[in-house]
């Protein structure tokens, strides 16, 4: 007799109680969503919204270390790199599924532990209640890999306190369960050792306030806020040749820190920055919808650029973390350069229907 191995599912369903339980289910690979994952969980949430039994979607991930650490990047790029048209079908299927959670009917509630960056963000920070542990590690660090923070990063990142949506763009920075929530990327915090037990309580009694208003704590304030005035004084700047001189300029006691943030700035692909500085710019005065078709704008002309493929080489297939980007400085990256990104699209995503692919 033979045995064969059979490959756990990348994401389970399951009804308990009066809830529909969605489990990211690639610990080995801190969750990171793949496109059959996008493409299986749209469908059972749009079940979910007219089954009378389920009450709440509960979104939660396997594992200890991360709830997703964003998209298959590897995926993507062998997509990208193959110029195969499933690069693009993943992308507007994500931002349909991101916007369908958005405006869903039902309470969802994300369950948030350990890392959640980009795509993971995306399938979270969407949804009316999202609840972090004590080991929360919150990025979005697309520029470091050429790429733009996406997944709704246009709408929710310029609605954080200040500027501090655009210091995440443009550094990668990150925040803990504190500040997660002080910037409203959380609703709720509770105890790492409580996760389970609000899992059952939710599955229990159907209401998530009641719920979590039992559980909720109270953390001691975050990092974050003690630099909030640089933060806003600095990122306010109109371009990122600005927001790097008034970095620079920094004295006094945070001066050091500032010194950090250009520095993290440096490394990162120079057409992202000055993409990412727009979207925190345009996405502050639009709406959701428009917001993710502007994303869906932006990831077609990336996916026919270079710098994502060589920021995923230097960053996550050969390591080096010596990235040649293209253009390699701010000034060779025209206004018209960037306006290109932004430009209308002759398919333009459709937003119009959301409970459908």
């Amino acid at each position: 007799m033979t045995n064969s191995l059979v490959a756990e599912p990348e994401i389970l369903f399951e009804k308990r109680g009066r809830a529909g339980i969605i489990t990211l289910n690639r610990p080995k690979a801190l969750n990171a969503l793949s496109g059959t994952m996008v493409s299986l969980m749209h469908p059972q949430m749009v079940a979910w919204a007219s089954d009378d039994s389920v009450e709440l979607v509960i979104i939660r991930a396997a594992g200890e270390k991360a709830f997703s650490a964003g998209g298959d990047i590897r995926e993507l790029h062998e997509w990208g790199i193959a110029k195969d048209p499933a690069m693009r079908v993943f992308y507007r299927e994500e931002y349909i599924l991101n916007t369908y959670i958005k405006e869903y009917p039902k309470p969802y509630v994300a369950l948030i532990e350990g890392i959640m960056m980009g795509g993971g963000a995306g399938v979270a920070v969407h949804g009316s209640h999202r609840v972090v542990g004590e080991r929360l590690m919150f990025a979005m660090p697309e520029t470091g890999i050429g790429f733009f923070p996406d997944v709704g990063g246009t709408y929710f990142l310029p609605r954080m306190p200040g500027k501090v949506g655009t210091w995440l763009a443009l550094t990668t920075a990150r925040l803990g369960q504190s500040d997660a929530l002080w910037g409203g990327i959380a609703t709720h915090a509770v105890a790492s050792a409580d996760m389970d037990a609000v899992l059952d309580a939710l599955c229990a009694d159907g209401n998530p306030d009641k719920t979590l208003a039992r559980f909720a704590t109270t953390p001691q304030a975050g990092p974050t806020q003690a630099v909030l005035d640089v933060i806003n004084r600095c990122f306010a700047a109109d371009t990122v040749e600005e927001i790097l001189a008034r970095l620079d300029a920094e004295t006094g006691d945070h001066a050091e820190w500032a010194q950090k943030q250009a520095a993290m700035m440096r490394a990162k692909s120079p057409t992202s920055l000055k993409i990412a500085l727009r979207q925190m710019q345009d996405g502050a005065k639009a709406d959701f919808e428009e917001c993710m078709r502007i994303e869906y704008r932006i990831v077609t002309r990336i996916a026919d650029g270079t710098d994502f493929y060589e920021g995923v080489r230097a960053v996550i297939i050969d390591k080096d973390n010596a990235p040649k980007w293209q253009p390699a400085t701010l000034e060779a990256v025209s206004d018209a350069d960037v306006d290109a990104y932004f430009a209308p699209l002759p398919d333009e995503l459709d937003l119009s229907n959301p409970a459908q692919f």
